[in-house]
């Protein structure tokens, strides 16, 4: 989704609710008002509008929030984001539309992309756009969620779930790694990692890691796994053993594969393997280095081994990849 001849930004819309969590409505704000093209201008426009005539709408907070645009916007919008509310009413206890939501909602043009953040699922949910779809939410929230719409495909281990056209998040921090991989999607890593730079947060956690994790703090008398990855991240472009990775901090292969898990909420095999793609989608972006370098530059060893994983990571090859984003920065 880019800019077109007349440069004109992608239109994102976030839907305000009554009861919304200042931090979420936020978020995008945050993510999409940062890219920029290679001529200064923005890549996205973005708005907050209301179900109702511009005017006041409630926080979970001490102070409500004057949003300047009514239900209108969601008719001009390529992206509409609906961030959480603890005020769902009848929405969130029933799992049924208000008129006034059902009314604003009727505004979005077919082929608009959704996405939500945390409890926004249920907005999507009762609207019928995830009848049949894989989504997620908020870990605390899901069995209830699953309960009042069966038609839902709940997954409560993940961060987010891009379901192409309709993606749904978990709580709080998940908004900010959606909204990032919205960008990464729309225009390559270079443009989503500037910013996460700018906004001092991790570039990219996938959708696939896990919500929770048992210990999401380390506690700084236990010894972590922080150098074992600086260590891996560094060689990427070498075979790395699971054992390799556990001398550097000393433990064993099961100490460590249990610490890192608990750590970061995946394996270290599935770890190297996010990195790797990270790294030929960067080369692919930014060299004109051939497939098969960029393939044993991130450690994929084979042209053929490093497709397979952008296939099924991103569903397109390695040279449709580049076509993509080369004609996107020229753009």
């Amino acid at each position: 989704m880019t800019s077109g001849p007349d440069h004109s930004p992608h239109r994102v819309a976030v839907l305000a609710l009554d009861g919304l969590l200042p931090f979420e409505l936020g978020i995008p704000h945050r993510i999409f008002g940062r890219p920029k093209d290679a001529a200064g201008r923005h890549l996205y426009e973005v708005v907050t509008c209301s179900v109702r005539p511009p005017g006041p709408v409630e926080t979970d907070a001490d102070f409500a929030v004057h949003v300047a645009h009514g239900p209108e916007a969601l008719e001009r919008a390529d992206t509409v984001i609906v961030p959480a509310s603890y005020e769902l009413g009848p929405l969130y206890e029933e799992g049924r539309l208000t008129g006034e939501l059902s009314a604003a909602l009727a505004r979005i043009r077919p082929g608009t992309r959704l996405a939500s953040i945390c409890t926004g699922v249920y907005v999507l949910a009762a609207a019928g756009f995830l009848d049949g779809r894989p989504a997620t939410t908020h870990w605390a929230d899901a069995d209830r969620f699953q309960r009042m719409f069966p038609k839902v495909e709940v997954d409560a281990d993940v961060l987010f779930v891009d379901d192409g056209d309709v993606l749904t998040s978990a709580g709080v921090a998940a908004g900010i790694d959606l909204c990032l991989h919205m960008v990464r999607r729309d225009h390559g890593t270079a443009v989503a990692n500037d910013v996460a730079r700018r906004t001092v947060v991790p570039p990219h956690r996938d959708g696939g890691q896990a919500q929770y994790i048992d210990r999401p703090v380390p506690d700084p008398q236990l010894a972590t796994t922080t150098a074992a990855r600086a260590w891996a991240l560094g060689r990427l472009h070498e075979p790395i053993q699971l054992r390799d990775m556990a001398e550097q901090e000393a433990m064993s292969v099961r100490t460590f594969t249990r610490r890192f898990r608990e750590e970061t909420g995946i394996s270290p095999g599935q770890w190297l393997t996010q990195q790797r793609v990270e790294r030929a989608r960067h080369l692919l972006e930014s060299t004109d280095l051939s497939v098969d370098q960029v393939a044993r530059d991130a450690g994929f060893g084979t042209a053929q081994s490093m497709r397979q994983h952008l296939q099924q990571a991103l569903g397109v090859t390695p040279t449709a990849y580049r076509r993509t984003f080369r004609a996107r920065a020229g753009a």
